[in-house]
This record gives structure tokens, C-alpha cells and sequence, in this order.
């Protein structure tokens, strides 16, 4: 299961003017809103701010990653965005965010939720890839990045 297979246009905003974590999480649900694999979009939303409120999801390198396994979705959906301005996300590094994916499985694809995870954090995490995604002028580039930087996590 590729990044770019579950990113489409629709689910990607581009620097987004936002101040607070809790707009960042709002405005990343209401992309997937319409999702086809979105059931129960308040599900989705409780179990994705229940997950951050045990953990922050800012993992470091400016990238944020709020997540759930979830009953609110039937099908694995991915959003991804850029902040036009750095935000503290209480992340781990204690570095302030501007790359933003939500991510959302099933409860019952624990091992395709955690390849997601990992494919995911090892492509942003290259500097390259990361400053690529911030110069993106627009989603179908971003896409373009992820199916290019995926060629060479096959193994994944």
C-alpha cells in the first residue's frame, strides 16, 4: 500500500493559515470529510484527538502525524498538508511543524496502519523530500514527490 495511492488532490491543502494544534486537526479531518472510506466522521474525529491526547502526534522534523485505527473508516485514508507558518505541535524534538499528515485505518489493519506509519516517517524523513513538500506549489506535485520518493522504499 503506497502514500500516493491513498493521496489524491482533494486531500491535500497547501499552506494553510492556521495558529492553533486544534485547527490543524479540524481542518485535516474536514479534507476527508467526503471520504468514501469515512463512515463516522466523528468517530474518525474522537478517536484521532483521543490518540493525540495521549501522545502528541508532532514526530519530530517538523511533521506532525495525527492518526488512528479507527471504526469511523472502512478503508485506510490519507490527508496531507502544509502551514504557511512554523507551529508548535508539542512535538518530540520540540521543533514546531509545517508538514501535516492524517492518517486513518481500520481497527482490524493494525500491520498495514503501522507500514503506513513507517512509510510515511522514513520518506519525510529526508531533508530533501521534506523541503520539497514545503516548495510545492500545488497537490498534483505533491503527489508527483510521493510516488517518486516511494520508488525507492519498495521494500517497505
Amino acid at each position: 500500500m503506497k502514500i500516493e495511492g491513498l493521496l489524491s488532490e482533494k486531500y491535500i491543502a497547501l499552506n494553510l493559515e492556521l495558529a492553533l494544534k486544534s485547527q490543524v486537526i479540524e481542518k485535516m479531518l474536514s479534507l476527508v470529510t467526503d471520504h468514501a472510506g469515512v463512515k463516522d466522521i466523528g468517530r474518525l474525529r474522537d478517536d484521532v484527538l483521543k490518540r493525540e491526547h495521549e501522545m502528541s502526534t508532532g514526530i519530530g522534523k517538523g511533521i506532525a502525524l495525527p492518526h488512528a485505527k479507527t471504526d469511523g473508516v472502512t478503508e485506510p485514508i490519507l490527508a496531507f498538508a502544509t502551514l504557511s507558518n512554523s507551529m508548535d505541535f508539542d512535538s518530540i524534538d520540540n521543533e514546531p511543524v509545517r508538514l501535516v499528515f492524517l492518517l486513518a485505518t481500520p481497527e482490524d489493519m493494525l500491520a498495514e496502519h503501522l507500514k503506513l506509519l513507517g512509510r510515511i516517517t522514513k520518506l519525510a524523513g529526508r531533508e530533501d523530500f521534506r523541503q520539497s513538500l514545503l516548495l510545492s506549489t500545488s497537490p498534483a506535485e505533491v503527489i508527483e514527490l510521493f510516488r517518486e520518493g516511494e520508488k525507492d522504499f519498495s521494500q517497505i
